[in-house]
């Protein structure tokens, strides 16, 4: 099978297009023709050797796939094969095959490409996972958004409106703030020209936001939690801004702030078909009413991951970018 593999730590022009063995499923797997793959944060990271393979799981890059089953072990699902999945996999999407556990899979939501279909697993799962599982974000409360027309960002936004938020959210540009608000956010902040704690201060009345995703960290850290409304929740998701930060920890006791993380790639399956449940059950019916929809930015040939790679270092997007074959 075609597949891209990262011949060595380094930038975008180290992605090669290559021929690997197509993978071979195991119990509980099932073998995708992939027809569309996503690209997300974590691959640049591989890519630059800043993120471990887990181990067992591929070296390919790619973490999430639409296609077809063409094999495997489907026994305790509702899917056969020849069906049309969507699933999230622990690496190798970057390739014509690809093996993915079959409780990671979730049916094409109707009315959506394999394309679109592809740019949600890892974005969705993540936002599930950390929002509303370590965040509870609840039903009136308020969100803030860092990057919110990152793949992350917009998935954020709509779900979290959808079901009953208040969404804000932090983007690098005056277009970038248009996109959000037609997203779904009440308030988008241009973080080149505003000061996002003096913005959530005014549109909260002073009390702050209940949950905060952050994929920035650094020295946005101490702001968020000046940010945060009594017993608010600050999940970080990246370290985009840095991996270090000076914070006065007598708000936490005070305030009764909680400030957690987490990463999604190295949890068990079990752990992320819990999720997939979740998704299935409350944010796939979002999708197939249109209460939620997917932003592709731009879509590339397997051939060109490389200079989607260049496109989502530069963060000039809005969305996800797919690699399509």
């Amino acid at each position: 099978m075609r597949a891209i593999e990262i011949t060595q730590y380094g930038k975008p022009e180290v992605l090669r297009l290559c021929e690997r063995p197509i993978p071979v499923p195991t119990a509980g797997e099932i073998l995708i023709r992939v027809r569309a793959a996503g690209i997300n944060r974590p691959d640049i990271l591989q890519r630059m050797g800043h993120y471990p393979v887990p181990a067992g799981a591929s070296d390919l890059p790619g973490l999430e796939v639409a296609g077809e089953i063409v094999s495997g072990d489907v026994s305790g699902s509702d899917f056969a094969v020849g069906d049309f999945v969507c699933a999230l996999v622990q690496g190798g999407g970057y390739a014509e095959y690809c093996v993915a556990p079959v409780v990671q899979c979730l049916p094409i939501p109707k009315g959506l490409s394999l394309i679109e279909a592809a740019s949600l697993p890892e974005t969705f799962f993540t936002v599930w996972s950390n929002v509303f599982d370590r965040g509870a974000l609840l039903v009136g409360e308020t969100l803030l958004v860092h990057g919110g027309t990152s793949g992350i960002g917009v998935a954020a936004i709509q779900i979290a409106t959808a079901l009953g938020s208040k969404v804000l959210t932090t983007v690098g540009s005056d277009e970038k703030c248009c996109a959000a608000i037609k997203l779904g956010a009440v308030r988008a902040i241009n973080y080149r020209t505003e000061d996002f704690l003096e913005v959530v201060r005014s549109e909260t009345a002073g009390k702050g936001v209940n949950v905060i995703l952050d994929m920035v960290a650094g020295k946005y850290l101490s702001k968020n939690i000046d940010s945060l409304a009594d017993d608010g929740r600050l999940i970080l998701i990246a370290l985009l801004g840095g991996a270090k930060a000076e914070i006065d920890l007598s708000q936490l006791l005070r305030r009764r702030l909680h400030l957690t993380g987490s990463t999604l790639r190295p949890r068990t399956v079990e752990f992320k078909a819990t999720i997939a449940r979740a998704l299935r059950e409350k944010v796939w019916p979002l999708l197939e009413s249109g209460a939620v929809k997917p932003v592709v930015h731009q879509v590339f040939p397997l051939s060109q991951a490389s200079e989607a790679h260049e496109l989502m270092e530069a963060s000039q997007h809005i969305g996800k970018l797919v690699l399509e074959l």
